[in-house]
């Protein structure tokens, strides 16, 4: 989890992407995306209440929100379901917004997205965490730190090469920009982080 100061952390790179989202796909599109991540966030909150840790800090960042709590009170099976709600409130959202109907499928689309992307085995997304916590259970820290390092410098080299060719192929698709970003961001982080 990253080092906080203060309760609630916004970085420049979060004020960009809320402004890109708004320029590529207006309001509504911006409103739908929000909406999932504070149902994403919700999610993460609610299992770490129900196993009793207070989120102690937000930092809200070009990758999305990311909660700080102390790991120590969740155990691996605790940090595990903390890490995966979000994506599983997502998903499982967007099937129930895409049940109801075609004046839903935006929103649902925004929540299925959003948590697929998040399962994305990359840190600090929380397929990323997810991967580095399973790791951590089975092998051990310092295991799981190279393995959780190397599993997400090939999924960004994947994913960026990817990106890269549909946004070649599809003329320039303004969506895709921020997530190819945020995959060479995420590469640099990993790569170069202790």
């Amino acid at each position: 989890m990253w080092p906080h100061r203060g309760r609630i952390q916004i970085t420049g790179g979060f004020w960009l992407v809320i402004l890109w989202f708004w320029y590529a796909n207006g309001f509504p599109v911006l409103a739908a995306v929000l909406t999932a991540a504070v149902a994403h966030e919700a999610g993460h909150w609610a299992v770490l209440r129900l196993f009793g840790v207070r989120a102690a800090a937000l930092r809200l960042s070009a990758f999305g929100a990311e909660l700080y709590a102390p790991r120590e009170r969740l155990g691996y099976g605790g940090e595990l379901a903390a890490v995966l709600a979000g994506p599983a409130v997502n998903l499982v959202s967007g099937v129930v917004l895409a049940r109801l109907g075609s004046q839903f499928w935006a929103a649902a689309g925004a929540h299925l997205v959003l948590g697929a992307f998040n399962l994305l085995p990359i840190r600090p997304l929380d397929g990323g965490n997810a991967v580095y916590t399973v790791a951590c259970w089975l092998a051990g820290p310092s295991a799981a730190e190279r393995f959780a390092r190397l599993l997400g410098m090939l999924t960004v080299v994947v994913s960026t090469a990817v990106l890269t060719r549909l946004m070649w192929y599809s003329g320039g698709n303004l969506w895709l920009l921020p997530p190819l970003v945020g995959m060479v961001l995420a590469g640099g982080r990993e790569l170069f982080e202790k």
